[in-house]
């Protein structure tokens, strides 16, 4: 006796593959029930995880070829709105007749919405677009041509999310077109699926910044959150070696100058969060589309003097407040380790603050998603920073 197949909850919880597995041993039809029922960007990330035979026969399964479309969307990259095609309900000739296209559309409103018309050639190009409503004031023996509002705006099926929430935030349609380059019409695209995913997106970018896969999910086993959280603790440990060889390098002087490892913690958190602060408006200004190429050097250049500023502003607190510490511990040069913390603390929040704004653009340069674990390597460049140049005035002016 086969077990029942999973409910949809358990389904629209798990990443894609576990969200697969679970599905594995459920029949074809019950599996393309339950894709339809997924945001369109999660039916096509679990479709994925199928071998290619079988994700054909669940394609071959769903209504309306709708899971045709879902094996197109794989050849465009994620994140794009081809990820995201529908296929249209109501698809007509300009010359159709009104009272035709209502006789026809009798049937298909009772299984789908539908909000708009697509008036195409017979080569497919989209030549204009009617609203479903505007069927009830024209008359019956008008053609769609007469009513149809020409030159409508589409999407491309390449186009980055971000993008297309830009030409869309203005116009709040319903539903888009997508056409190719030469205005065929490919599907559709619902507004709220767009806002859906982009809103997805951008939720599993704080994960990302510390290796959490954007896939992973609160209802996501342990076992397949450990694979994918696991390697990339085993980077953050291998470059907290790097950190920690900086310190092991300056033993001596530690050994000499007690007081310095006091104010060891105090310099890496601070430029740590300078650095930080740098990353989050990089990534946000990458997120919304704002960061152009020609814009890449004033954001850093910005940055580094921001990081200069604040550096100097907490370093100055921070050079007294060591001044007071040593001072208490009866050391001689209690003022020039003062001196020391702030001039390091400069350095260190600089540093940072360029390293917020240039590890993301490489990695985005690298062609890897730029938030991917790069509050990891933030955190290496700024501990090393701080802590060698705090370390190595030290050495220098002291020893």
């Amino acid at each position: 006796m086969s077990a029942p197949p999973p409910d949809f909850e358990q389904i629209r919880d798990l990443d894609p593959r576990t969200a697969a597995r679970r599905l594995a041993d459920s029949s074809d039809a019950e599996i393309a029930d339950l894709l339809t029922r997924l945001r369109t960007g999660h039916a096509v990330e679990v479709l994925e995880e199928f071998d290619p035979e079988r994700r054909e026969r669940i394609a071959a399964a769903t209504p309306f070829g709708q899971g045709q479309l879902w094996l197109k969307g794989h050849a465009y990259a994620e994140g794009t709105v081809g990820r995201l095609i529908e296929r249209p309900p109501a698809v007509f000739r300009p010359d159709a007749i009104v009272a035709r296209v209502v006789e026809e559309l009798r049937e298909t409103v009772k299984r789908r919405m539908v909000t708009y018309i697509f008036v195409t050639e017979a080569d497919g190009t989209l030549v204009g677009v009617v609203a479903f409503r505007e069927l009830l004031f024209a008359s019956r023996e008008q053609a769609l041509s007469d009513i149809m509002l020409r030159d409508p705006f589409f999407l491309r099926p390449d186009k980055p999310l971000v993008e297309a929430m830009h030409e869309v935030v203005t116009r709040h349609y319903p539903v888009y077109p997508v056409c190719d380059e030469g205005q065929r019409l490919l599907g559709m695209v619902r507004g709220q699926v767009l806002f859906e995913q982009q809103a997805f997106e951008i939720s599993a970018q704080a994960g990302s910044m510390v290796g959490v896969e954007k896939e992973e999910r609160l209802a996501t086993p342990w076992q397949r959150s450990l694979l994918m959280r696991h390697p990339w603790l085993q980077l953050n440990l291998l470059t907290a070696f790097v950190a920690a060889a900086v310190v092991g390098f300056f033993e001596a002087t530690l050994d000499q100058i007690v007081v310095l490892a006091v104010f060891l913690s105090v310099l890496a958190g601070q430029s740590g969060n300078t650095g930080c602060q740098a990353l989050a408006v990089t990534l946000r200004g990458m997120t919304l589309g704002e960061l152009k190429a020609d814009k890449t050097w004033a954001v850093v250049s910005k940055e580094a003097w921001l990081g200069l500023l604040n550096g100097t502003a907490v370093g100055a607190v921070a050079g007294i407040g060591m001044w007071f510490y040593a001072g208490q511990q009866g050391r001689p040069d209690a003022v020039l380790l003062g001196m020391i913390t702030q001039a390091a603390m400069i350095v260190s929040c600089v540093v940072s603050g360029i390293c917020g704004a240039l590890i993301p653009l490489g990695l985005r340069r690298l062609g890897a998603d730029p938030a991917t674990a790069s509050s990891i390597f933030l955190t290496t460049a700024t501990d090393v920073v701080s802590m060698g140049a705090f370390l190595g005035l030290a050495t220098i002016l002291l020893m």
